[in-house]
């Protein structure tokens, strides 16, 4: 029974599916950046030296859109979980600087930028839309540590006063990722074209400020905002994917009486007959023998876990001992074709590495 079942699986048409990703997987991706206003507060001796008030110490500042660069290195549990380690890079010019009363007496005028560079540790997950789309959507959290720059941040008035704020400070950082991947397997297995969003965050960071004003000159701390929007364009590439495993070969009735198929499973890692592999060849033998086969393949396969040589030998092996139990029940050698094929035509599509009892078989084909 569980040969008439195995021959019906077989003359199946296997569809080509879009596995998630499996294994060590490298990224990369650029694009723009949008660093929203950022409110800034100043304290320290710049601000209590004057006795400045409230609205005095406040102001913000406004950014161009600018860019965005990353990189990033992860692996793929197969499952469409994945877990990534990225660095990143984003700059933008300052547009603009208002409030700290103080200094507008025009003419006035801003300048310098602002980057944020870091790491992050991000999860994702991949929705697998089904065997026939080979875009997959994705999203993902991370966090991490990132630092804020403020290169050379100016605002100066007309009598020459200005306000400066320049210098870096390190804070915990937080993102939310939304994509999707478009695989490019025909180009190169394991190859995908993505397309991101990303909002980045961080705590607030304290970046040095310098106050020159009536010609005194004093120092404190500017605390700013650091929120990123980014859109991004990227690449991806799958080390361990393979190309779609072939189909298996459609028997073809050339005449009446159509080619039969018997399969053979065995264990894990091994190439001993059990009790069920022996009363299955002693079936395909009496079939052999009754129907008068002119062709008798023995055809040896194993699953996805292992290295694909010691696979090819293990399917090797298991071909043979079919072989010689066909050969001890009355079906000569001189009838049978013995070919192994090691993981290269599973049954059962797996990603690499995967245990597949379906996939640890030797067929036989009696025509």
């Amino acid at each position: 029974m569980r040969g008439l079942f195995s021959t019906a699986i077989l003359t199946l048409p296997v569809a080509a599916q879009a596995q998630p990703v499996s294994g060590l997987y490298f990224g990369a991706g650029a694009g723009l950046n949008w660093l929203r206003q950022s409110d800034l507060y100043l304290s320290g001796p710049m601000v209590t030296d004057y006795e400045a008030t409230e609205a005095e110490r406040k102001g913000a500042v406004e950014f161009s859109t600018g860019w965005v660069g990353l990189v990033s290195l992860g692996w793929g549990f197969g499952n469409g979980v994945r877990a990534e380690i990225e660095a990143s890079y984003r700059q933008n010019d300052v547009d603009s600087m208002s409030g700290f009363p103080r200094y507008y007496e025009p003419p006035f005028r801003a300048s310098g930028r602002a980057s944020s560079y870091g790491m992050m540790a991000n999860a994702l997950y991949d929705f697998d839309l089904g065997p026939d789309v080979p875009l997959m959507p994705y999203i993902g959290l991370g966090a991490g540590y990132v630092w804020h720059r403020y290169d050379n941040v100016h605002l100066r008035d007309g009598n020459g006063d200005s306000l400066a704020i320049d210098g870096n400070e390190g804070r915990f950082a937080y993102q939310a990722i939304i994509g999707a991947a478009l695989k490019l397997d025909d180009v190169l297995p394991g190859l995908a074209l993505t397309a991101e969003y990303r909002f980045m965050g961080t705590l607030q960071p304290e970046i040095n400020a310098r106050d020159i004003y009536r010609g005194f000159v004093s120092t404190g701390t500017a605390e700013a905002e650091n929120l990123n929007h980014s859109i991004l364009i990227g690449i991806r590439y799958a080390f361990n994917a393979t190309a779609p495993a072939p189909a298996p070969i459609v028997a073809q009735a050339a005449t009446p009486a159509p080619a039969r198929t018997f399969l053979v499973f065995f264990d894990f890692d091994r190439a001993d007959l059990t009790d069920r592999a022996r009363a299955i060849i002693a079936e395909a033998a009496q079939n052999a023998q009754r129907s008068g086969s002119a062709r008798i393949e023995v055809a040896g396969h194993a699953d996805r876990s292992g290295t694909p040589q010691y696979n090819q030998r293990l399917s090797e092996r298991r071909a043979q001992v079919v072989a010689a139990e066909l050969e001890r029940r009355g079906v000569a050698r001189s009838a049978m074709i013995i070919q192994a094929f090691g993981e290269s035509r599973p049954l059962v599509p797996t990603a690499d590495g995967v245990r597949e009892p379906q996939n640890r078989r030797v067929e036989i084909v009696l025509r």
